[in-house]
């Protein structure tokens, strides 16, 4: 069935009126399938660097990865809008977010997410200033993992809410289309959703943001080794490939004693 491309004004619509479901995605084929069943937001995640390559955390993944992988994904030509990752110290300058930003949009994205609020305020400014659509994220900041310790819920003590607001709105002002809120306590997240007028997608933040993402392998349960306490996932997709493939061994094997 024939859709309208989607676009970064497409999501920003669908605040209050339709909750917003994204994925990660990481190639060809799982792009094109989850685009053939109308997911509005594909996102080449950075989290590939603990699914896809095998790296304990995203602090590993280069804008060689990224590159590599958005190129997959676009070769898919989702009406979806696909967003990218900018990648660990991708951006620590206006220049350089700017530079990163392109060669990703470059390589098929029509977005990027880069973590951060009012600390990263210049090089948001800087990549909308270029033309390119920014999702922000806030929260727990995965590429901030080493310096924090670990994964930690954020809002729990006034300061993090009060922080948190001020920087969704400051990313609101900056012109970011939508943004994550990841590991964000559920009463603080439904505070910042109500307070700003873009979507807010919500991972391990509650029911009460504008949407949801989900890292693909975690719901279809394809990285069944970890699996994060606020995921259930739908299938037991590892689980099913191993099954399949030990019926198959035992069918080869049976072929000499045919």
């Amino acid at each position: 069935m024939s859709r309208e491309k989607i676009t970064q004004e497409t999501i920003r619509g669908m605040k209050g009126n339709q909750g917003i479901a994204a994925l990660t995605v990481y190639d060809y084929p799982i792009t094109r399938l989850l685009d053939e069943i109308g997911v509005p937001l594909l996102l080449v995640g950075d989290s590939l660097g603990m699914v896809v390559l095998g790296y304990p955390d995203t602090t590993h993944v280069t804008m060689d990865h990224m590159e590599h992988h958005v190129a997959a994904a676009a070769r898919a030509k989702p009406k979806a809008f696909l967003v990218a990752d900018l990648p660990f110290h991708s951006y620590e300058t206006p220049e350089q977010a700017v530079i990163n930003a392109r060669r990703l949009i470059d390589a098929g994205a029509e977005a990027v997410k880069a973590e951060g609020g009012r600390a990263i305020l210049s090089q948001i400014k800087a990549i909308i200033n270029a033309g390119i659509p920014v999702c922000g994220h806030l929260g727990m900041l995965p590429q901030s993992v080493l310096d924090e310790g670990g994964y930690k819920i954020k809002g729990r003590v006034e300061q993090e809410r009060v922080q948190l607001m001020i920087d969704a709105k400051a990313l609101e002002r900056a012109g970011a289309f939508a943004i994550i809120l990841e590991l964000v306590l559920r009463e603080v997240a439904a505070e910042i959703t109500d307070q700003i007028n873009i979507p807010t997608i919500g991972i391990g933040s509650g029911d009460r943001c504008d949407g949801q993402i989900l890292v693909s392998h975690d719901l279809f349960g394809l990285f069944p080794w970890f699996t994060p306490k606020f995921v259930k996932p739908k299938m037991q997709g590892g689980l099913q490939i191993q099954s399949t493939v030990s019926e198959w061994i035992r069918t080869v094997q049976n072929l000499k004693s045919e």
